[in-house]
């Protein structure tokens, strides 16, 4: 953009300052940011039998389902037949509410881009075994929705968004890598703004198996309400969640000039790899300390200044162990004092759309100064030993927050989520 720069538009290293004006998702909790927020903070948990396909005869029966927003406004020609399954309709309205709360300029055209984090969609079994009997090929837009990039190109193409498109898929980290990516794209001058985040359904007959196979999900069939409880003692593993999360970023520049609701600052990004077995993560959490370490530093922070961690925290005993430990490495003796906790405990584990659904409830806890609590600790795990927002909200004075999320085939992403000071 064009005009004198102002100080406060930029950081102490040159670079632009990137701010977060609009928020949007899809969740087990219901629609909309707030129906979210609300569920997390009151610890409602959102885990109930499968609804999606019989399930009774699964080693795992319950699940969090997101509900289908169905499609509310005609989409832009060419696009309809990607937004004809869930997940495509999740992606829609999650990033509708998200550009309608920014307020975004109609025709940005070049200076908006888009990155999703997204994985490649699954057809459905009965589908296939139908379609192998009569020897019928698969539609041109069945293929298409199963393309990993299918959100990105929905989403790029109902924002009219001309600018750098591109998709991450990382399994779990791919949505906290999404929005890196979108930050470095802004950094790098190439956007004004970026319309990030993610989506994932995983309720699905191979899905659960899958992971079931692994050794992975909770089997806890006769109380899932509570089956999801990260740094428990007694955890036994995660649940599948579904759902999709997006946030618009921009330059602090070009927020003020359009007069922008400015929520917080998307003020650091850090990301590893662990290059340890696929389904494991390293017990001393190295891998996970060095990209929160990278995240403080591309902040300009340190770990005493970090108010609250919004943990991975997915309910398996090996991640929780080795995100805590990775905690302590990377903030110190700090690591034991700061408030943790997982909204895993009432979402599920949204896989590919976790971390973008968790750093808005970090946007929401930098401004209203609230940490949701980790729900259903009954014996906090002695090798997890964190300070654990436990049983319901703590209200505090928060300025910066840390959230995580760490991906099967040992991706981490760190991003740092701070408070806009008036």
């Amino acid at each position: 953009m064009g005009g004198t720069m102002n100080a406060q538009w930029i950081r102490n290293d040159g670079r632009p300052r990137v701010v977060i004006t609009g928020l949007g998702a899809i969740t087990p909790h219901g629609q909309g940011v707030e129906a979210a927020w609300r569920g997390v903070v009151g610890g409602r948990s959102t885990i109930g039998p499968i609804t999606r396909f019989d399930a009774r005869s699964f080693p795992v029966r319950f699940a969090a389902e997101a509900p289908d927003p169905g499609l509310s406004e005609e989409l832009p020609e060419g696009l309809s037949p990607l937004a004809q399954d869930l997940k495509g309709r999740l992606s829609v309205a999650a990033a509708r509410e998200a550009l309608n709360q920014a307020r975004l300029p109609a025709k940005m055209g070049r200076r908006l881009g888009v990155c999703v984090g997204s994985e490649a969609a699954r057809p459905e079994l009965s589908l296939v075994a139908a379609r192998l009997r009569s020897g019928e090929l698969p539609s041109q837009s069945e293929l298409e929705r199963m393309a990993p990039h299918a959100a990105s190109r929905l989403v790029a193409g109902m924002a009219g968004a001309l600018g750098p498109q591109s998709t991450v898929s990382t399994a779990c980290t791919s949505s906290s890598q999404a929005i890196g990516e979108g930050l470095l794209r802004i950094r790098r001058g190439e956007a004004d703004a970026m319309l990030v985040g993610g989506v994932d359904v995983l309720v699905d007959p191979i899905m659960v198996v899958g992971f079931a196979k692994l050794g992975a999900l909770s089997t806890r069939n006769e109380d899932p309400t509570r089956a999801s409880r990260p740094f428990d003692l007694h955890r036994d593993g995660f649940v599948l969640g579904e759902g999709a999360g997006f946030l618009v970023i921009e330059t602090l520049e070009h927020a003020m000039r359009r007069a922008a609701p400015i929520l917080a600052e998307l003020s650091g990004f850090g990301c590893s790899c662990n290059a340890w077995r696929i389904t494991d993560s390293p017990p001393d959490g190295r891998g996970a300390a060095q990209s929160m370490e990278l995240a403080l530093r591309d902040a300009g922070l340190e770990a005493e200044d970090i108010g609250y961690v919004n943990a991975h925290g997915t309910s398996t005993p090996m991640n929780d162990t080795s995100e805590a430990r990775g905690i302590l490495r990377a903030l110190g003796d700090h690591g034991s004092r700061v408030p943790v906790s997982s909204t895993k405990s009432t979402t599920g584990h949204l896989v590919a759309a976790c971390g973008a659904v968790e750093a808005i409830f970090c946007v929401n806890a930098v401004r209203d100064g609230v940490l949701p609590p980790s729900a259903h600790i009954e014996h906090p795990d002695p090798t997890c030993p964190l300070t654990l927002v436990r049983d319901e909200a703590q209200r505090v004075d928060l300025r910066h927050a840390l959230t995580n999320a760490f991906g099967f085939g040992g991706s981490n992403g760190s991003l740092v989520i701070s408070r806009m000071e008036a």
